[in-house]
């Protein structure tokens, strides 16, 4: 990629997340930078950068008022739209004696200087080990059909939106160890959690009023953990974007007082996560312009660093996933290897391990291939 857009567009990202800097000196190639920004899920950030600029160096007025309306109705409404049928989900279930947590998205929102300028997409609840029951009555009452052909979740559509409803908080056949990582999920996401008298304000599950709804959030210890485990999933398999480090930097910069850090680096430590942990944290820093005492370390290998930001914003292994079931399973192989150095960055188990650990669970969920 070229240089001079990317080092462009990270500075509209710093701009648009309220850290310092100045014009961009260079002539803007924006259609690439808009092109970049909807690949990175950073349209809306782009656009509050591109509000600090100088008119001179903005876009042409027409180019730039389209955007400001793809930003207000993709944006903003969608996401006052994502917040109303959360509500009305939580309340379905308050009725019914069960209590809704959401992970990720709603969550990490809140914690974003413009919840409604991140980008909004399916919906990750959890309900505290009552998934199964509370899918009958959903679709007894409502005559929803529940799709339960994926790994660790149920799946329905609810308001135009993907509800992705958690028995699992991770895939536990995709990993040798991630039996073990599912059981610190559960205990961290137990009802017992919920308790206002905890000493522990990193693992206490709180609860917020939407749209006059109770609707409750993970701990930070619980979120911390799920963050950082889901974005190396994505990163390891498929690839990584600059919004989910955003979330990470902005999660940790509004709990990083709450967390307990010592835990967190001992899961982490125990399961081979730190060497991606301490590369994202320095992505954050030097990239992203977040302040390194927010994090409890940042240092990390300068080639494997640089080696991951160039993965994310051009992946080393690139392609369509092909249709058909024979060249779609080659494709997939194909970037199983090429992954593989990600694979030594995030987790404990050998390739090998990996690799027959997926196969088992594409047997137990064949749609999944």
């Amino acid at each position: 990629m070229d240089k001079n857009l990317q080092e462009t567009f990270l500075s509209l990202v710093r701009m648009g997340i309220g850290h310092s800097e100045s014009n961009p000196h260079e002539a803007i190639d924006w259609q690439a930078i808009q092109a970049l920004a909807t690949e990175q899920g950073l349209y809306a950030i782009i656009l509050d950068g591109i509000e600090k600029l100088s008119a001179g160096n903005r876009p042409p007025q027409e180019f730039l008022l389209e955007w400001i309306g793809e930003v207000l109705q993709g944006y903003e409404y969608q996401y006052e739209q994502y917040c109303k049928a959360i509500a009305k989900l939580a309340g379905f279930y308050n009725r019914h004696g069960y209590k809704m947590m959401v992970m990720k998205g709603y969550a990490c929102s809140l914690d974003w200087p413009k919840p409604n300028h991140r980008p909004c997409g399916d919906v990750d609840i959890w309900l505290f080990g009552k998934q199964k029951e509370a899918d009958t009555i959903l679709a007894e009452e409502k005559d929803i059909v529940i799709d339960d052909s994926h790994e660790h979740h149920t799946i329905f559509q609810w308001n135009d939106f993907t509800i992705e409803n958690h028995y699992d908080f991770i895939d536990i056949h995709h990993r040798a160890s991630s039996p073990h990582l599912e059981d610190i999920f559960k205990k961290l996401g137990s009802e017992a959690n919920l308790n206002d008298n905890d000493d522990s304000a990193g693992n206490r599950i709180f609860c917020v009023e939407l749209c006059d709804e109770n609707v409750y959030m993970p701990s930070p210890n619980l979120h911390a953990l799920f963050l950082l485990r889901h974005a190396m999933e994505h990163f390891a398999s498929t690839e990584l974007t600059i919004r989910q480090l955003l979330d990470w930097a902005f999660f940790v910069k509004r709990h990083t007082k709450e967390i307990d850090w010592k835990w967190l680096l001992g899961i982490l430590d125990e399961f081979g996560m730190i060497p991606a942990f301490n590369i994202f944290n320095a992505i954050c820093v030097e990239d992203l312009g977040f302040r390194a005492d927010i994090f409890p370390i940042v240092q990390f290998d300068p080639f494997l660093k640089d080696r991951v930001f160039n993965d994310i914003f051009e992946p080393e292994f690139n392609g369509e996933t092909p249709d058909r079931i024979l060249p779609r399973l080659l494709f997939k192989f194909r970037r199983w290897k090429a992954n593989g150095w990600k694979n030594e960055l995030c987790f404990k188990e050998s390739m090998s391990s990996a690799f027959w650990s997926g196969v088992w669970g594409k047997i137990l969920k064949p749609s999944q291939i």
